[in-house]
């Protein structure tokens, strides 16, 4: 039975191939092809070349050709994953893993379009999820890490977690289907290889199905997951912003039942921008549910501490990282930095302006950023002035005004985050409207 979930890329859509050049990127891009032919789908390819190996240069050209022959639009990137990853102390697997998903996403939003946006499917097959479940399960997660891998997150899809390593090879003999090898996928010096070429095998001898339980009970886990983090949000959501963090009330973890109170923990780790394992979530419950009012730990990227009835959430000091990097506006609430956007679709009312932090944009796929060189906007009567103007007239410091959201289309300023619209992006009274807000914290403009 045929595993590939065609239904993930809708009828005509677009989509994005995150091509390797090895068997299981090969394989994702022929089942994408058959898409192409059975569902009208627009395919494209990219080629992360992350300059790591000797043949690293010689994948890329394989992919360039293969693509040229089947009439594939090829984008690639190169980029420094060892610098990347020394400058913001990653490993070089991490590192890499960040700049490939960024230069897809990049890739995407510069294909796509309002009416069209464009997924990004990657070859995840079935192995892939049981080695990911077993791998967190060696680690100490909690059920969150026992989930495997998402068939759908945001604008990306894995169609083939349903699909065996043995059938893709079998499809690309079948199919004369050239692809290459990457050498380091032998190297037992990485985890990921050991439980794929060492512990998954041994699990096989046990029953030759191991791989596909896996995966069915971790989808069968996915559902309670889901079920618990919905009931743990509302929870989360009483953690207050304060400059330089987020404190969290004691009472909440300690009237919750623990599996809510542990995803609480998690969730407000999340929106203090901290990262943090079961264990430092096992610390953070106990820290809220001790007697001693000055006690804390430390998570990764900063320290939760219990200040008496609170529990304080504080990212360590450490480099400028630079402004946030530029996300798609979507419906509901977005973060950006210390900015909270709202956009709801919406009538447009009598008016459209309402506040330089409320207001209704014509229907469009904007983009959040911030500032650029040339940037231009003309709020309401006044002249058209340059975004850098407008924030010097308006005192904002200098440090700050790359953290200001600009909500940009088509490559121009169509906002300014306290400052307002462009007028000429204004919806008309009564007509669909993309409804705005946004809100900063109390330290930011």
């Amino acid at each position: 039975m045929d595993g590939f979930r065609f239904d993930l890329v809708p009828p005509g859509g677009g989509v994005l191939c995150a091509l390797s050049g090895g068997a299981d990127s090969m394989y994702l891009l022929c089942r994408l092809l058959e898409g192409r032919e059975r569902y009208g789908w627009t395919v494209y390819a990219a080629h992360f070349n992350h300059g790591l190996r000797p043949t690293a240069q010689r994948d890329e050209d394989f992919v360039r050709d293969w693509c040229k022959q089947q009439n594939v639009p090829l984008y690639t990137c190169r980029d420094n994953v060892e610098e990347y990853a020394f400058k913001h102390k990653l490993s070089v697997e991490e590192a890499g893993r960040i700049l490939r998903y960024r230069f897809l996403e990049d890739t995407a939003w510069e294909i796509g379009c309002a009416e069209s946006p464009v997924l990004i499917a990657t070859g995840h097959h079935a192995g892939d999820n049981a080695e990911t479940v077993l791998m967190n399960l060696i680690r100490g997660c909690g059920l969150k890490g026992l989930t495997g891998i998402p068939q759908r997150r945001g604008n990306i899809v894995r169609p083939m977690l349903e699909v065996s390593r043995p059938e893709i090879e079998a499809y690309l003999k079948k199919h004369s289907v050239p692809h290459m090898e990457d050498e380091t996928n032998a190297d037992p010096a990485y985890t990921r290889n050991k439980v794929r070429l060492r512990l998954l095998p041994l699990l096989e001898e046990l029953n030759p199905r191991a791989a596909e339980h896996i995966c069915a009970a971790a989808a069968r886990l996915r559902e309670d997951e889901a079920l618990l983090a919905a009931q743990a949000a509302p929870l989360a959501a009483e953690g207050l912003d304060i400059p330089g963090g987020l404190a969290l009330p004691v009472r909440v973890v300690r009237e919750a039942p623990r599996p809510l109170a542990l995803r609480c923990c998690a969730g407000a780790l999340d929106r203090a921008g901290l990262g943090g394992e079961a264990v430092h979530l096992e610390a953070i419950l106990n820290l809220g549910l001790g007697e001693d009012p000055s006690a804390q730990v430390h998570v990764p990227g900063g320290t939760v501490r219990r200040q008496y009835e609170l529990l304080v959430f504080f990212p360590e000091p450490g480099p400028d990282p630079g402004p946030p990097a530029p996300r798609e506006l979507v419906e509901g609430e977005s973060r950006w930095g210390s900015w909270t956007i709202r956009c709801i679709r919406a009538e447009c009312p009598g008016k459209a302006y309402v506040s330089p932090r409320e207001f209704y944009l014509k229907p469009d796929r904007y983009l959040i950023r911030s500032r650029r060189e040339g940037d231009v906007l003309k709020l309401g009567e006044r002249p058209a002035k340059t975004v850098k103007k407008l924030m010097i007239e308006g005192h904002v410091p200098a440090a700050q005004r790359d953290r200001v959201p600009v909500l940009a289309l088509g490559g121009q300023a169509a906002a300014l985050g306290g400052f307002g619209p462009d007028g000429a992006h204004l919806a008309e009274p009564g007509a669909p409207a993309l409804h705005i807000i946004l809100k900063a914290e109390e330290n930011v403009l």
